[in-house]
């Protein structure tokens, strides 16, 4: 039960500047500067997130100190040489790193090869909660959450890590002077010292549901995606390629491709799937994918798709609208002319060239049979 008379007093050195400050906004002459804050509320028995939140000077910060100091994440040391990868503890295995990377929304392995000084501040917020919840036994308290993102990136960033933190069964406090990310990190209770107010329930603040708009689009609109994908940045011109728009911001790419197969005629396969980073971890290049299978349905094909992202393996796994066809094992794999000189300058040959891909099938809703040969073929959009 977080309980606490918290005062805080500074000295006031009246200086000629101090005293004529007092004269112009007509302030009470002080020899000390006077804070206190009367703290007292019960925590939920089971809860997962908290979030203290208010304008600044509030008294956000010196609350959180007072109860829970030992808990509070100030800041990390990150090599500035090797990758983000090498900064994890040394306990954790790569694929626990990588999983935990993804689960908060960073799913760009080519992103995670490089050192934390080169990411955006995007990823750094990422990769920051993702190192706080790999170094914490179970609670962690983050100030300043959110603060140097911008706002898309709060609320997407705000639900993966939320999802994450209820998985691992954790406790995470965060501490912000914005109100927007409430619905996105759904809090299980909240407390607003510049007013006292204290409040429990996750369901007073509920996700807002994203609505996609999906269309077909030329194949040029891949040079938006092309260096977000996680293997390879070229497209074969035959593919029939649909974005997703959110709020009229193209945030997600998907392509087909016809499969030629000795005995089976009507099969299409996944040719490229990319979210772009600010938008990941809340599903929505698994949904664009699952909508280009339903039109593939439509249509009277079946939809394949191979794949080596950890993220998406595991997630098609669990979904009842795919069915795996072939387990994960390592594969040697066809690249592109240009995506083979890539890798011989990286040194990653043959690390590249044999990676562990699982297979699925697409069995999920079927688009109705008049709108996905529109949509197929252009003349509608989603």
């Amino acid at each position: 039960m977080p309980r606490a008379n918290i005062i805080r007093q500074s000295k006031v050195n009246r200086t000629p500047r101090v005293m004529q400050a007092e004269g112009i906004f007509d302030i009470s002459p002080l020899d000390k500067s006077h804070l206190q804050w009367d703290v007292d509320f019960e925590l939920p028995d089971d809860w997962n997130i908290g979030v203290i939140v208010g304008p600044s000077g509030s008294g956000k910060t010196t609350i959180a100190r007072e109860l829970w100091n030992d808990y509070i994440v100030d800041s990390y040391e990150w090599d500035n040489d090797n990758s983000i990868l090498d900064s994890f503890p040394e306990n954790l295995g790569i694929k626990d790193i990588t999983g935990l990377l993804s689960s908060v929304g960073f799913s760009s392995p080519p992103a995670w090869l490089r050192p934390y000084r080169v990411l955006s501040n995007g990823e750094k917020f990422r990769v920051n909660v993702a190192r706080s919840i790999a170094e914490s036994s179970d609670l962690v308290i983050i100030d300043e959450f959110t603060s140097v993102v911008d706002r898309t990136v709060a609320k997407i960033g705000s639900a993966a890590i939320q999802k994450t933190i209820r998985r691992e069964n954790k406790r995470l406090i965060v501490i912000s002077v914005h109100y927007d990310i409430l619905d996105w990190i759904e809090p299980d209770w909240v407390y607003q010292p510049h007013t006292g107010e204290y409040y429990t329930g996750r369901y007073l603040h509920q996700r807002p549901k994203i609505k996609l708009e999906i269309k077909r689009v030329h194949h040029s609109a891949w040079r938006v995606f092309r260096m977000h994908h996680y293997l390879d940045t070229s497209l074969n011109k035959a593919a029939r390629c649909f974005v997703a728009f959110w709020d009229s911001t193209p945030v997600a790419f998907a392509s087909a491709l016809h499969f030629p197969h000795p005995k089976v005629k009507n099969v299409k396969r996944e040719h490229r799937t990319v979210c772009l980073p600010d938008y990941q971890g809340v599903g929505i290049g698994n949904a664009l994918s699952a909508y280009v299978g339903s039109v593939c349905r439509g249509n009277g094909w079946r939809f394949m798709s191979q794949t080596s992202h950890p993220a998406m393996i595991r997630y098609r796994n669990k979904s009842n609208d795919w069915k795996m066809t072939r387990k994960p094992a390592r594969m040697s794999v066809r690249h592109s002319a240009t995506s083979l000189v890539r890798l011989k300058a990286h040194g990653n040959w043959q690390v590249q060239t044999k990676r562990i891909t699982a297979s699925f099938e697409y069995v999920g809703k079927c688009l109705d049979k008049d709108e996905a040969y529109g949509v197929w073929n252009g003349r509608f959009r989603h």
